[in-house]
C-alpha cells in the first residue's frame, strides 16, 4: 500500500521559495528540512481566542496547549483553501474570514524526543461558525479564553505551550499586536 500522493508538504530553499515535495508522514524528524505551514487563531464573536490541546498521540509536542489549529498547505493549494481545510478536519468549523498578521513567521524549534519543526509558518486571525467538534487525532481539549489569559500564559508558564505560539504571541506583541488588542480580528 502506497502513500497519498496528495498528503505531502511543501519544501522551501533558504530563502523561502517552493523547491519540491516531500510525503508528510516522513518530514518531522531530527533532521527536519524546511517547510511551509501556517498557524491560525480563531476569535470569536466576543473576543475570545480558541486555544487547543494537542492529542497526545501527535508525533511533536503531544499535550501542549496552542494555538487554535496548524497544518500545511499542499502544492497548487491557496493559504486560504489550506486554512479551511484544516478547520474542516481539525475542528470541524467553517473558516468564514481570516486576517494574515504574521506572514513571514519563522521557527525552528526541537522537543523533548528530538524532533525538528523547522518551517515558515505564515499566521492568521480568523473566524467560523459553530461550535468546534475537535477531531480525536488532532485534538484532546479546547478552550475559549480571553486573549490577556494568553498574554498572561506566555508570561508565567511558557513552557506548557508550543514554542511556535510563544513566539508568535511574542511577534505580535513587538508589532503592536498583543493579545488585548485581537478583539474583532479576522473578521
Amino acid at each position: 500500500m502506497g502513500s497519498d500522493p496528495t498528503d505531502h508538504v511543501v519544501l522551501l530553499d533558504d530563502a523561502g521559495l517552493p523547491a519540491g515535495t516531500t510525503p508528510r508522514s516522513t518530514v518531522h524528524t531530527s533532521a527536519t528540512p524546511l517547510h511551509l505551514g501556517f498557524s491560525c487563531y480563531l476569535l470569536d464573536a466576543d473576543g475570545q481566542v480558541l486555544l487547543t490541546r494537542r492529542a497526545l498521540s501527535k508525533r511533536t509536542w503531544p499535550g501542549v496547549w496552542t494555538n487554535s489549529f496548524c497544518g500545511h498547505p499542499r502544492q497548487d493549494e491557496s493559504l486560504l483553501q489550506a486554512v479551511r481545510r484544516h478547520g474542516r478536519h481539525e475542528l470541524g468549523l467553517e473558516v468564514t474570514a481570516t486576517d494574515l498578521v504574521l506572514p513571514r513567521f519563522r521557527y525552528r524549534a526541537v522537543d523533548a524526543d528530538g524532533v525538528v519543526e523547522n518551517e515558515i509558518c505564515p499566521v492568521l486571525f480568523a473566524s467560523a461558525q459553530g461550535d468546534p467538534e475537535p477531531h480525536p487525532d488532532e485534538v484532546m481539549d479546547h478552550r475559549w479564553v480571553d486573549p490577556s489569559e494568553l498574554a498572561d500564559l506566555v508570561d508565567v508558564a511558557p513552557w506548557v505551550l508550543s514554542p511556535w505560539m510563544v513566539d508568535q504571541v511574542r511577534q505580535l506583541a513587538g508589532a503592536g499586536r498583543p493579545p488585548t488588542s485581537w478583539a474583532g480580528a479576522g473578521r
